[in-house]
């Protein structure tokens, strides 16, 4: 696997900071205000964007695990456990701006939609993810155990993701003529926000990544020196 280089980095993280500014330009001034919701409804340019991270980090992490297990390669593991920590967040961040648009929205901070229920669900298995990793000292047992827990903790992300087609629930089906109706500037404006959001995933994982190989080269260096 090629290592992240410095210079890639840079790169990702300016067009990183330059789509998140566009997004954010589209979403607070461009975007029109939802007639019925007024502009609380922008913050579903934040909200949908945060929950697809989530679910493609989770992805991602399912993607390294599986090749960890076939070429035991460290830095697998490393790109699953960074992966993991970045889907919590993300996911984290997408069930707090739920709450603040379900509070204006549906006069509720939380409620046990189908949706929320298996969000939470899922969180709580990749916070196990990263309790179970922090529990194991041997690298190598941490590094199998975490990747065989990583490709079955997948199966909570396609649960999660079909819940508002499989069952009844609050939240509306997105680019459905059944759900909510975007117009063609709200269309534009979610997928530059979704491009900008994915960006800036694989621009903190790069980081990440970067950060935990410089960290296993130094603890090396010192096992050496003694």
């Amino acid at each position: 696997m090629r290592r992240w280089t410095a210079g890639l980095l840079v790169v990702l993280d300016v067009f990183s900071a330059l789509s998140l500014t566009l997004g954010l330009y589209l979403a607070l001034l461009w975007a029109p205000t939802e007639a019925t919701m007024g502009h609380v409804q922008r913050i579903f340019y934040f909200h949908v964007p945060a929950a697809w991270v989530g679910f493609l980090a989770f992805f991602v992490t399912l993607i390294a695990s599986v090749l960890y297990l076939w070429r035991r390669t460290w830095e697998w593991d490393i790109v699953a456990a960074s992966s993991v920590g970045l889907g919590v967040a993300f996911s984290l961040m997408a069930i707090c701006s739920g709450s603040i648009w379900a509070r204006a929205a549906w006069n509720t901070w939380w409620t046990w939609d189908p949706r929320l229920t298996t969000t939470t669900v899922m969180l709580t298995i990749y916070i196990a993810y990263l309790m179970l990793r922090g529990a194991l000292d041997d690298p190598a047992r941490r590094a199998r155990f975490a990747a065989v827990y990583g490709i079955v903790g997948f199966v909570s992300v396609p649960v999660t993701f079909m819940a508002i087609r499989w069952w009844r629930t609050i939240h509306p089906v997105i680019l459905s003529s059944a759900g909510f109706e975007l117009s063609p500037r709200m269309l534009v404006t979610l997928l530059v926000c979704v491009g900008a959001f994915t960006l800036f995933y694989f621009s903190l994982l790069g980081h990440c990544v970067r950060l935990e190989l410089l960290a296993d080269e130094v603890a090396r260096l010192k096992k050496r020196r003694v």
